[in-house]
């Protein structure tokens, strides 16, 4: 019993992330039909940002954290300006590649910044663990469930009782309508690519207590959280998130009673199962599309 209840906990923390930073990339998909492959990395830039202004510049955390999640905004919407754009514009599919480069630049110039050894990021809230029918927990395994829930709900907060959210979903629903109605859709897609972006912050800055935060923490994150949002369905916010605990959960049981060496084998192979059945994910709604 107590080894399924700390496989279920530990499942649902790294849901909890899978989905967080799967949301990202299920925003700017339904804004522009884009994503962005340095997903991963920016999960590491807000772990490393976090480190840096916290421990070495000894900033509180209700400081440091946000100041982490705006830089990691700033360096999405620069993602989107100059690797993403120029390619859009010109109806071009190289930005597939060209955000893929800009994750392993970013893993390198934090490599050379930051160093390679891996650091510990100080909470109170993994100092003492819990004791749940005879497994320990530390709080914040538990903590991370409820504050990635509670972000899906003040996004959905922000979408549908903000003029920005609405004007964001209008592009979301027909962005030449949008064009027309005077709403900026550039704006838009940028400010889409920001909210990626801290969602992904906001996921390492979560994590980071739990592992150690180096250059190349977020790149196994972000490979999973893509194969989340295709499992859950590109077209659906709340189809993410649950896609995000399903698969948490399946890692955390595989890891806990089959082993390590099982896990990325039952997972992905499930996975394969799941949208050979449903190749729009298990909540997505497939697009109609004039010819």
């Amino acid at each position: 019993m107590s080894l399924f209840v700390a496989a279920v906990l530990t499942g649902l923390g790294l849901g909890a992330m899978y989905g967080l930073i799967a949301l990202g990339f299920q925003i700017t998909y339904s804004v522009c039909s884009r994503v962005n492959f340095a997903q991963g990395s920016m999960v590491m830039l807000g772990a490393v940002l976090g480190y840096v202004l916290t421990v070495r510049w000894g900033l509180p955390v209700w400081i440091g954290y946000p100041l982490a999640l705006l830089g990691c905004a700033l360096i999405g919407m620069l993602v989107e300006l100059c690797l993403i754009r120029p390619f859009a514009i010109r109806g071009n599919e190289g930005w597939l590649m060209s955000t893929v480069a800009g994750g392993i630049l970013l893993d390198n110039a934090v490599l050379f910044t930051f160093g390679n050894e891996p650091r510990s990021l100080p909470s109170p809230l993994v100092g003492t663990s819990w004791q749940i029918l005879g497994t320990g927990i530390y709080p914040l395994q538990l903590l991370i469930p409820l504050v990635a829930i509670a972000l899906a709900f003040g996004l959905q907060i922000l979408f549908r009782r903000t003029r920005q959210g609405r004007a964001l979903l209008a592009v979301v629903q027909n962005p030449e309508a949008a064009r027309l109605m005077g709403i900026n859709t550039t704006a838009m897609i940028s400010g889409s690519f920001a909210l990626s972006s801290m969602l992904a912050g906001a996921a390492g800055l979560l994590i980071a207590p739990l592992f150690s935060v180096h250059s190349d923490m977020g790149t196994l994150f972000g490979i999973k959280a893509f194969a989340v949002a295709i499992l859950g369905g590109m077209t659906s916010a709340w189809g993410v998130m649950i896609a995000g605990f399903l698969y948490g959960l399946v890692e955390g049981m595989t890891t806990s009673f089959l082993g390590s060496s099982w896990t990325y084998i039952v997972v992905f192979a499930l996975l394969i199962a799941v949208l050979a059945v449903k190749p729009g994910g298990l909540f997505g709604a497939a697009k109609l599309k004039k010819v």
